[in-house]
């Protein structure tokens, strides 16, 4: 296992990084589903024992997963190595009962409960978990404030921001002044790392890293799934309503991913390797968040970045996409 630095912070993270989403299970926030499919506790608790012991030292998590139910699993399974490792959490998708999920009272009632919930006296890294701060940012003052209380408490080490647009990274990142920027990246899209976009360039002028999840499409960059027969998730699965999993994306995608297979090799493991290899061929990112569900995923995750990928792969790649 590789480790780099997250931006100016004295965190050094694990290339590959585990994604607790899975462990919250079939969940919905305000009618809206937000989870996955049950995993079984036993499973997560040998993918997580095995994860450690191959140099794994970082975990993504968040108060939203389950609504609480993730975090607490991650304590459990973790036990008595809980401190020897790197924990995020994040606020900002579930709002309780207050009006809106940035009210200051709700981030420290928040960041109260996620310490309960992962038996931590601090929280390594603690993420605003969306860039909507209110119609007119009315918010945003107050939550960075008490964010910076809640560092000088020392409850939290280092503040991240999540977010989901590169007006909203541009916005936050110089405000909120982020050891680490969060957001979905891929070969398919990599607005957020590719070099002279606008979030990149803001990152780099605040020495910021950037944490990339859905490094392989949840899946379906390994070839998981077909245009001609569609999966299907059960309610509460946010992949339900997913667009990319539907018809129209994977029919796009498969003559791109054909040839993708052509150049690395058409079983999971080589084609983990060239998406997470593409992501990581970027200094800025920090390391690739990883969804499992078992110790076979989490060992598959850990060998697509073993074996970087070359100048030539990557060009290759990018030229497709």
């Amino acid at each position: 296992m590789k480790y780099r630095q997250l931006g100016n912070s004295d965190l050094n993270i694990s290339e590959v990084s585990l994604g607790c989403w899975t462990m919250g299970g079939l969940n919905w926030v305000n009618g809206v589903p937000n989870g996955w499919a049950n995993v079984d506790e036993n499973e997560i608790q040998a993918a997580v024992d095995y994860a450690l012991d191959h140099g794994v030292n970082h975990f993504d998590n968040a108060d939203v997963y389950g609504n609480g139910r993730a975090e607490r699993m991650l304590a459990r399974v973790l036990g008595k190595r809980n401190k020897d490792v790197i924990i995020a959490t994040k606020v900002g998708w579930f709002p309780g009962t207050a009006e809106h999920a940035y009210e200051p009272l709700h981030i420290r009632r928040q960041c109260e409960q996620s310490l309960i919930n992962l038996k931590r006296d601090y929280i390594d890294l603690y993420y605003f978990h969306h860039g909507n701060f209110g119609d007119n940012w009315e918010y945003l003052d107050d939550a960075v404030e008490v964010m910076f209380r809640l560092k000088e408490e020392g409850k939290i080490r280092h503040i991240g921001q999540s977010a989901y647009s590169h007006d909203h990274f541009t916005k936050l990142i110089p405000v909120v002044k982020p050891a680490a920027c969060q957001s979905s990246a891929n070969y398919t899209d990599d607005k957020f790392v590719a070099d002279g976009t606008p979030t990149t360039d803001a990152m780099k002028a605040n020495n910021c890293s950037f944490i990339a999840f859905f490094p392989i499409l949840q899946g379906i960059l390994l070839g998981k799934y077909s245009k001609d027969n569609p999966p299907k998730f059960e309610a509460g699965d946010h992949r339900a309503n997913a667009p990319r999993f539907k018809k129209e994306f994977l029919e796009e995608l498969e003559p791109k991913l054909e040839k993708i297979k052509t150049k690395f090799g058409a079983s999971p493991l080589e084609l983990g390797r060239a998406a997470i290899g593409y992501l990581l061929y970027h200094n800025v990112v920090g390391a690739v968040i990883t969804g499992f569900r078992n110790q076979e995923q989490v060992n598959m995750n850990i060998q697509m970045a073993e074996n970087p990928i070359t100048e030539d792969e990557y060009k290759f790649i990018k030229s497709l996409f």
